[in-house]
């Protein structure tokens, strides 16, 4: 389902703070106070829309808390998640700039938390604040980066084990170091995982097990705790 928008300002009801993790966090302190007037805060339920594929830009969504995927549909009901969104990203900044309709679909994988700026008060303060602009040209260049890197791993990846070790050891990034190694709350399922690296969910399951039974990492329900972080990382490198 899609959320309506029921946004509240900075300081009226709840609000949800920017995070330390926050890409406008870096920004000059003048450039963050404008920032705080113009964002909007709202709360997602799990397994709700942020934006739909082919809808007009309305704005940028800054993710705060929880994680969000992304992903494209075929005419055939096909669907390829791109990737996890984590706290700190910016969603919707290509479109919200170009003026052309959102390439991807971005839902709430978890309760999340969001900041939101409508396209016309974000592109008067990209216009305003040119730290606030060359930012945005940073996080434009980072997205080319990462969506080169996933053609890299679908289409030149050798295996099922490479492409999920490689999956897993992106998602260790924002984990927890315990006792038992790092550990992550993902909330994908096994067709979600397989979604993202282009494989079946029978392959990723039988992936899973694998790497459960060598001790390397194990999925139980939501929660994803890598053991053997060195394994992975070999994995990928060969």
């Amino acid at each position: 389902m899609l959320a309506t928008h029921d946004f509240k300002r900075n300081g009226s009801g709840e609000d949800h703070k920017l995070t330390s993790q926050s890409f406008f966090c870096q920004l000059s302190e003048p450039t963050l106070r404008a920032f705080e007037q113009i964002r909007f805060a709202t709360a997602y339920p799990q397994r709700t829309l942020l934006f739909s594929e082919g809808e007009e830009p309305r704005g940028v969504f800054l993710l705060c808390q929880g994680h969000a995927k992304l992903s494209l549909s075929s005419s055939e009901g096909r669907t390829l998640i791109l990737r996890l969104a984590t706290p700190g990203e910016v969603l919707g900044l290509n479109e919200t700039i170009s003026g052309k309709p959102y390439i991807a679909t971005a839902e709430a994988v978890r309760a999340c938390q969001v900041n939101f700026v409508r396209r016309n008060d974000f592109l008067r303060f990209l216009n305003e604040h040119a730290d606030a602009c060359m930012k945005a040209a940073q996080i434009l260049s980072r997205t080319y980066h990462t969506a080169c890197e996933q053609i890299r791993t679908l289409g030149l990846s050798s295996s099922a084990l490479e492409k999920l070790a490689r999956l897993l050891l992106e998602l260790s990034a924002s984990g927890e170091e315990t006792e038992q190694g790092t550990r992550v709350e993902v909330g994908l399922t096994h067709e979600e995982i397989a979604q993202i690296i282009g494989t079946s969910r029978e392959t990723v399951t039988r992936t899973l097990t694998h790497f459960r039974t060598k001790r390397l990492a194990a999925l139980r329900g939501s929660t994803l705790v890598i053991s053997n972080k060195a394994a992975l990382e070999d994995l990928v490198a060969a």
